[in-house]
């Protein structure tokens, strides 16, 4: 017994000793192949950290020597230019609504709809924000969301700011591609110019001189807003059709001072009773509740 156990124990010792030099030696150290960890970092992964152009780096005139005076000069300059606090921007898709008629004036939302525009309100109110921006879009459904929101979070409905460049459209032809939505070239270039420029208009690091934590509330589209995470993230773009969000769900997205991103929800709607959770247009008019 003894002899089998100093041999049980030597060979323990012996394998552990070869394993440890395996993970030391880089040569034959076993890598994780999902991670690709073992080639040098994809430039497309690395976080561009003056991805709003407000890096306070690249506002801030350089060093034009190594004097105190201008190095003093720098750091003031380096300091007034940085943000202090986070902006919070929540993102609410619209609620259902009935695809009927040639155009938009038609695209009423079910009762269905207002009844989960109804639930997010109030999941907004329990929230307790104050909220400083709320911002919609044009088009009608969205329209009367956030008229349903407002209600339920105290906001003046004449100090919502409404915006085109948030209505509904094809960000950019999405990867993989899906057989059942190939809009023209031409319809991808004009929606994607325009919803990109929603993007730059409402995402961005604070201001210098903004002194607390600031809250925008944005209602608009399922593309625009799984664009827009896309892109404040940092992932390719062109994956934005692999999310799926529900209607009047919640996505909060927050922005440091520092720049980096952050998602606190997506597409949350655990807030709505089971038989209200819908994320596609009713087919069939008469079965709308």
């Amino acid at each position: 017994m003894r002899k089998l156990t100093s041999f049980a124990c030597g060979t323990g010792a012996g394998l552990a000793a070869y394993y440890l030099q395996r993970l030391r030696d880089p040569q034959t150290a076993v890598q994780n192949s999902w991670t690709h960890s073992d080639k040098p970092v994809d430039p497309w992964a690395l976080w561009d950290t003056n991805w709003d152009c407000r890096e306070p780096r690249a506002l801030v005139r350089p060093l034009r020597n190594s004097q105190p005076e201008e190095e003093n000069r720098y750091n003031a300059e380096l300091e007034k230019a940085k943000a202090k606090k986070a902006r919070h921007i929540i993102l609410v898709r619209h609620g259902e609504y009935l695809d009927v008629g040639d155009s938009d004036d038609t695209h009423h939302l079910t009762e269905r709809g207002r009844k989960q525009a109804e639930f997010t309100g109030k999941r907004l109110c329990e929230l307790g924000i104050k909220w400083d921006k709320v911002v919609a879009s044009t088009m009608l459904r969205a329209q009367e969301t956030s008229d349903i929101i407002l209600k339920q979070i105290n906001f003046e409905k004449e100090k919502v700011v409404n915006c085109a460049f948030l209505r509904e459209g094809a960000p950019i032809p999405p990867q993989p591609p899906v057989g059942h939505w190939k809009p023209e070239a031409s319809q991808f270039l004009r929606d994607g110019s325009r919803i990109e420029a929603g993007f730059r208009r409402y995402f961005h690091r604070a201001y210098p001189d903004q002194e607390k934590e600031s809250y925008t509330l944005i209602v608009g589209h399922g593309n625009v807003i799984r664009y827009f995470v896309c892109r404040a993230l940092q992932f390719p773009a062109e994956g934005w059709l692999r999310i799926n969000i529900n209607h009047a769900s919640i996505t909060w997205l927050t922005i440091s001072p520092s720049g980096n991103v952050s998602i606190k929800y997506l597409g949350d709607s655990g807030f709505m009773p089971a038989e209200l959770l819908t994320n596609r247009i009713p087919r069939d008019v008469k079965n709308v509740v």
